[in-house]
């Protein structure tokens, strides 16, 4: 068997050659749903730099028993903005969600461990403000965010937080067992040698049993892509995780998110079933 090529396996702009276009009409979509959003609340810091931002998006009837989300965007750790992914609340909220779209610092300038510390302490922000547990999911770099935001025990970084306060996750695209990623080109601004990504790696942590993840990826994707995904589900499912993994047909790595702008999309559908569940411990 030849060895794999993780050049071409985790290349998805090569992949997908009209991604400009869907990052332009991303854009395009974000700025008219911000533009809409009366309510909604931008650049609100949870942190010290610049970046550390989170964009509120509140659910029109928002009170004590609105479901709570956080979205997480991608682009590698490494570029892309939460202005991008506005859109991505308009879903659920129509369903009755109230939405968080989070921004973070990028690599080389922090690295992958200091994103994932800046992410627990957007989650503490959100429940400080909303005492609420908060359901959790995030695409590709954001889907493996999401991953580790459900592997915590938050006794251990805030004895205010209970120790589930994020009990659900939905992973769309995500990379969970980040060795494979020292063997390409990103590294250079990953910085990851061998050590360190298995240490980000949330495939090899010890999850809290009782947790609820979806691994979802889009069946065009790479079949590293869809291995990822596999090996979260079936591995954490292993050690007492209701995991389940789900490839969406006809969608590559950029389109696959944009069901979460439409309110009867199965995809927004699952989201506010997770969420409602969360909020209902």
């Amino acid at each position: 068997m030849p060895p794999i090529d993780y050049e071409t396996e985790y290349d998805n702009r090569g992949r997908v050659p009209e991604h400009p276009e869907i990052f332009a009409r991303w854009a395009s979509e974000a700025a008219a749903y911000r533009a809409a959003a009366r309510d909604a609340e931008f650049a609100l810091a949870y942190g010290p730099s610049p970046r550390q931002t989170l964009d509120l998006f509140p659910a029109k009837d928002d009170d004590e028993m609105t479901p709570l989300a956080l979205f997480i965007h991608g682009g590698w750790w490494r570029s892309l903005e939460p202005a991008m992914f506005s859109q991505v609340a308009a879903g659920p909220n129509a369903r009755g969600l109230t939405e968080a779209v989070a921004g973070y610092d990028f690599c080389p300038q922090v690295s992958i461990a200091t994103i994932i510390e800046e992410m627990r302490s957007a989650c503490l922000w959100l429940w400080r403000k909303y005492r609420k547990r908060i359901f959790v999911y995030g695409h590709s770099a954001g889907g493996h965010l999401a991953a580790c935001l459900l592997a915590q025990d938050w006794k251990a970084f805030a004895s205010d937080a209970p120790v589930d306060l994020v009990p659900a996750a939905y992973a769309i695209t995500g990379v969970y067992d980040l060795s494979p990623l020292v063997h390409v080109s990103q590294n250079s601004d990953l910085r990851l040698d061998d050590a360190e990504a298995r240490r980000v790696s949330p495939l090899h942590w010890k999850v809290p049993a009782g947790r609820t993840l979806d691994a979802v990826v889009g069946s065009l994707e790479s079949s590293e892509f869809l291995r990822q995904s596999k090996i979260i589900a079936e591995g954490w499912r292993a050690r007492g995780v209701a995991a389940r993994y789900e490839e969406i047909a006809g969608m590559n790595h950029f389109t696959i998110v944009d069901a979460l702008s439409d309110a009867d999309s199965a995809m927004t559908r699952r989201v506010a079933q997770l969420a409602q569940m969360v909020r209902a411990i």
